[in-house]
């Protein structure tokens, strides 16, 4: 199989090392988990990973994948679909019992359905294959830099507050009708960016732009899914506020004057 910044893996065949040059960044990083039943894409991500310094650790299937995930305490999860004993369906739903530790599933399943089952069960990103490792790089560093922005500024509370809704990202915290509401970091990072600009209109683009934080090659419905998850947690909360959808253009937090 051929992927972009890779030839082709023969069966059984590493792909040639790639230099790491530590003077570039010295401190080691995260820790990532790669969870795929296939041993080139493992290696082939363990090799650019850690060119980048992170701490990688492989799994070849579902069951090893929530052993691991249980012992390693991975800041983020590279999560295959088609995998023996649990899929990667299974896996994510088992993991948002638990954690919102940030998942990015990759797998050659491209259609729309299988796209916005993997985002409706709590995954916060998803890729096909054939994939860019640069890309998946690029995707990995954003979504920790959003992650670890609260611990960077640990006495700066970020919070914004309506009526039966607190948004907390310093504790990446949604709070509804003064209970605590189980949020993947996605969706939380979202509804803070909307609520934080109350009545101001943006489409899809503009929001993966600026929430997902870098050039998003994919689907714009993945905005759409989060709305959606949103919604079910906050419907008919509060008749002061609503996250409104403006045909044609994108969405709003709307407020009542």
């Amino acid at each position: 199989m051929l992927y972009n910044n890779v030839v082709t893996q023969r069966p059984g065949h590493r792909p040639a090392a790639i230099k790491i040059n530590k003077e570039d960044n010295p401190m080691s990083l995260e820790k990532i988990m790669v969870a795929d039943d296939d041993q080139n894409i493992c290696e082939l991500l363990r090799l650019y990973l850690e060119k980048e310094q992170y701490t990688v650790v492989i799994a070849n299937d579902g069951n090893e994948a929530i052993a691991k995930f249980n012992s390693e305490n991975p800041a983020l999860i590279l999560l295959d679909i088609m995998m023996p004993g649990l899929d990667g369906w299974q896996v994510c739903r088992e993991i948002r019992k638990k954690s919102n530790v940030p998942i990015i599933m990759i797998t050659a399943k491209g259609e729309t359905f299988d796209k916005v089952l993997g985002l409706e069960l709590g995954a916060d990103d998803y890729v096909v294959k054939p994939f860019d490792a640069k890309e998946i790089v690029a995707r990995i560093k954003a979504v920790l830099r959003r992650v670890s922005a609260g611990t960077q500024a640990e006495n700066a509370v970020r919070e914004v507050s309506y009526d039966k809704l607190v948004v907390n990202m310093t504790r990446y915290e949604l709070k509804v009708d003064g209970k605590v509401v189980d949020t993947p970091p996605k969706e939380l990072e979202l509804l803070f960016h909307l609520a934080s600009n109350p009545n101001r209109v943006y489409t899809r683009d503009q929001l993966l732009d600026e929430v997902w934080g870098f050039e998003y090659y994919g689907d714009s419905r993945t905005v759409d899914v989060h709305i959606k998850r949103l919604r079910e947690k906050l419907e008919g909360v509060s008749d002061q506020w609503c996250l409104k959808t403006v045909w044609g253009v994108g969405y709003k937090f709307e407020t009542k004057d």
